[in-house]
C-alpha cells in the first residue's frame, strides 16, 4: 500500500483489522466487521466513515462569488456563512465535471469539497477558468473529515458538542464547533439517506476524533457500506451515475441548476434539455429475478432493443431486492415499465421503480 495516499485513520484501519483496497488512489477501508452489519447500522443507530480522502480547495478574493456561479450549477449567491449548497461543476457540453458542496467559510472565502479522485482535475478545471481577482488554492491535505450517519446521530452529536445544533437544516454548518476538545466544522449533511453530519477537522486532530466516537459507541463502516446506503437513497457516484458525458438534467439532479441565475458553464446544452426533456434518463430499476445489476450492463426493451445501461447496481441490504440505477431512453422510464437486464448470459427482467428505494 506504499504507493497508495493514505488518511490520518489508516493506521487505525490496520490496527482494527479492516480490510483496505484502493479507491482512486486511496488506501480505504471497504469493510470493518461486514458491509451488511454496518449498513444495518446505520440504517437503523449511528455509523461513522472516515472521507478525509475527499478534496478541499478554497476559492476566495473579491470576485470569488461571480466566479463561482460561472464555473458551478446552482445559484451560489444563497450560499451563507451558516448554509452551504450542492452544486455540479459541468463542461461546454453539459456533462459533469464534479459534484461538490460549497461552504462560505467568511466574506469572499469559499470552501469546496469534491471528490476524491477528481481534487486534482477539479482543481485544474477551475485555475483553467479562473478570474482576476479570484485566487484558487488546494488545501485538502491540511483537513481531515468524518461522516457520522444514522437515525440516532443526532441525538449523539447534540451530546458531544457544547452549541445548540438542535435547529440544523441540510446542508446547514456552524464553524469552530468544540468536539472532543478540537476545533471543527460541522455539517447537517451526508451521502446514506439517514440523518447526519460532516465533520471537518485538522488533519492532525483526525485520530482523536475518531477514537472519540468509537468511545461514544459509533460503529465504524467502510466503503462498501456507504456504496450501498447511497444507492439505497438514489444518491449518484461520479464516475458512474454522473460524468463528464452524462448531464445533471439526464441525472435526475436538475434541483442542483439554476438557469435564472445567468451564465454558467454548459448552460446552453443544459437550459435545452430542460426545456424540451433529455433524450435519456436515469431510472431506478429492480430485478423480477435473481440477478445483480452490475455497472455497464445493458439494458433492453420488451422488442430486444437495446436502451441504455446500468450505471449502479447491488443488492439491497435493507430489502434484499436487487436495485439499480440505470440510464436509458427517456420513453422507457415509466414508472411500473418492464425491460431487461443483460446479466452475463441471461436478460433478467425487471422494472422501473420509484427513487428512492428507501426513505427513512
Amino acid at each position: 500500500m506504499t504507493e497508495l495516499k493514505k488518511t490520518p485513520l489508516y493506521d487505525k484501519y490496520i490496527e482494527d483489522g479492516a480490510k483496505v483496497i484502493d479507491f482512486s488512489g486511496w488506501a480505504l477501508p471497504v469493510q470493518f466487521s461486514s458491509i451488511k452489519e454496518e449498513h444495518i447500522a446505520v440504517r437503523e443507530n449511528v455509523g461513522m466513515f472516515d472521507v478525509s480522502h475527499m478534496g478541499e480547495i478554497i476559492v476566495e478574493g473579491e470576485k470569488a462569488l461571480d466566479y463561482l456561479q460561472y464555473v458551478l450549477t446552482n445559484d451560489i449567491s444563497k450560499v451563507t456563512q451558516s448554509q452551504a449548497i450542492y452544486a455540479m461543476m459541468t463542461n461546454e457540453q453539459g456533462g459533469v465535471v464534479d459534484d461538490l458542496v460549497v461552504y462560505q467559510l467568511e466574506d469572499n472565502k469559499y470552501l469546496l469539497v469534491v471528490n476524491a479522485g477528481n481534487t486534482d482535475i477539479d482543481y485544474k478545471w477551475l485555475t483553467d477558468h479562473k478570474i482576476d481577482g479570484v485566487e484558487v488554492k488546494n488545501v485538502s491535505s491540511e483537513y481531515g473529515q468524518i461522516a457520522v450517519q444514522g437515525p440516532k446521530a443526532k441525538e449523539l452529536m447534540e451530546k458531544l458538542v457544547t452549541v445548540d445544533i438542535s435547529e440544523l437544516k441540510m446542508f446547514g454548518f456552524i464553524q469552530d464547533v468544540e468536539l472532543f476538545g478540537k476545533t471543527v466544522i460541522l455539517s447537517q449533511s451526508g451521502y446514506t439517506g439517514e440523518h447526519g453530519y460532516e465533520i471537518y477537522c485538522y488533519a492532525q486532530d483526525t485520530v482523536d476524533i475518531w477514537n472519540g466516537l468509537l468511545e461514544a459507541g459509533v460503529v465504524p463502516c467502510g466503503l462498501g457500506a456507504r456504496d450501498t446506503l447511497r444507492l439505497e437513497a438514489a444518491l449518484p457516484l461520479h464516475g458512474q451515475d454522473i460524468t463528464p458525458n452524462i448531464s445533471p438534467i439526464e441525472a435526475k439532479m436538475g434541483f442542483s441548476v439554476k438557469l435564472q441565475k445567468g451564465d454558467f458553464i454548459g448552460r446552453d446544452i443544459i437550459a435545452k434539455q430542460k426545456e424540451d426533456g433529455p433524450a435519456r434518463r436515469s431510472a431506478g430499476l429492480e430485478l423480477l429475478e435473481r440477478g445483480i445489476a452490475r455497472t455497464d450492463y445493458e439494458v433492453f426493451n420488451k422488442n430486444d432493443e437495446k436502451i441504455g445501461y446500468v450505471t449502479s447496481g447491488t443488492q439491497s441490504p435493507s430489502s434484499g431486492r436487487s436495485i439499480a440505477l440505470a440510464l436509458i431512453d427517456i420513453k422507457e422510464t415509466e414508472i411500473g415499465n418492464e425491460v431487461y437486464v443483460q446479466v452475463r448470459k441471461n436478460k433478467v427482467p425487471a422494472k422501473v421503480v420509484k427513487t428512492p428505494f428507501h426513505k427513512n
